[in-house]
């Protein structure tokens, strides 16, 4: 319709704008509200237009022009403001549950790897119905985004499954599913989103002058067993060297919890690229500390999951590990003995999350 308003003073009828504009009104009315507000501005009427423009030549006044086109282009300003709060909205409601189907189907790659195994013939070809659980997942990712962009790899994906030859699944586990979830993972949260802030004036704060030690610890108590995890895979995605990251939803852990994967990425100049296999186990404990018996029962759990090997377990705790815990990784690791154990405790964390402020302010970790 924009392109269609004359750029000079014209009278007379246009018929196509006129039933656009009736179609106008119509789409604007039934345009549910967003936190109370909808778009009013409707598009002028051409002879009321031109008049407009007529009277603001006589009075001959800048005000009087701009005040004109800003008249013309308000509808469209609207409508970029409700899509911008459309947006936001469709986001927030879309994110849980696109983040639970990136996880069910990355555990789904993983069941078509195991039926598969590590040395099948790249051009053997997987039976159709092992896809049909990712394709019935991508569906419902597909739903979700709506009239949103997918990924860039996204069709090529599609495609690999269609043909589902084991060279295949090779791309998809190497190319295809780590870039479209990559993408996925980073719509979850736009880049100028804004950070919670529990601070309504700043001028009140430095009116007070807060005086006293600098507080450094974080109040992990604020967060559940779930929002650690999420908060320790925030950490991973969003840090340079780790790639792919992931949940793995078949866990043998007693607390029911759900270990991470992540691909750690080495860059050495002389040697080349090294990838190492991390999982990290999570332990949301605030009273009590992780023990030996913990560390060597999670230790030997690392057995058990499939190719590729586990490189590295990590053991990140929001509370602190027993001094014979400490003993044994630290003899455990001397020996050269496969996976190398790293221990983030609490104090780690704080110091990792330090210089990540945005995460702490996301999950409410800051005391008061």
């Amino acid at each position: 319709m924009a392109e269609m308003i004359p750029t000079g003073v014209t009278f007379g009828e246009n018929v196509e704008y006129e039933d656009r504009a009736r179609s106008f009104d119509i789409l604007l009315a039934s345009l549910p509200k967003i936190g109370g507000w909808k778009p009013t501005a409707t598009p002028p009427d051409l002879d009321g237009l031109a008049q407009s423009r007529l009277d603001a030549m006589e009075i001959d006044e800048p005000s009087a022009h701009v005040s004109v086109e800003r008249w013309i282009e308000e509808p469209g300003r609207e409508l970029r403001e409700y899509r911008f709060r459309l947006n936001n909205m469709r986001k927030a409601l879309i994110r849980d549950a696109l983040v639970g189907l990136i996880d069910q189907i990355d555990a789904d790659i993983r069941t078509v790897r195991a039926g598969v195994g590590p040395d099948a013939d790249p051009r053997q070809q997987i039976e159709r119905d092992v896809w049909n659980a990712i394709r019935e997942r991508m569906k419902q990712v597909e739903v979700l985004l709506g009239s949103s962009v997918k990924p860039a790899r996204w069709s090529d994906m599609m495609r690999h499954m269609d043909f589902g030859y084991v060279g295949d699944l090779y791309d998809i586990e190497a190319m295809d599913w780590p870039d479209v979830k990559n993408t996925l993972r980073k719509g979850l949260y736009g880049v100028n989103e804004a950070v919670p802030v529990q601070v309504e004036d700043l001028s009140a704060l430095v009116a007070a002058r807060p005086t006293g030690p600098i507080t450094t610890a974080l109040a992990w108590s604020k967060i559940d067993d779930q929002a650690f995890e999420r908060l320790i895979f925030t950490l991973i995605s969003d840090t340079p060297g780790y790639e792919n990251p992931e949940w793995l939803m078949q866990t043998r852990a007693p607390d029911k919890g759900r270990d991470l994967s992540v691909m750690r990425v080495i860059q050495d100049e002389l040697s080349g690229t090294l990838r190492l296999r991390v999982v990290i186990q999570c332990k949301h404990w605030t009273s009590r500390s992780v023990s030996l018996s913990e560390v060597s029962s999670t230790k030997d759990q690392m057995a058990l999951w499939p190719n590729p090997r586990v490189d590295v377990l990590i053991i990140a705790t929001s509370g602190r590990f027993t001094a014979d815990a400490v003993t044994w990784i630290e003899q455990h690791n001397a020996n050269g003995a496969s996976p190398r154990i790293e221990m983030w405790p609490e104090s780690h964390l704080e110091r990792l999350l330090a210089a990540r402020p945005a995460i702490i302010a996301e999950f409410g970790l800051r005391g008061h």
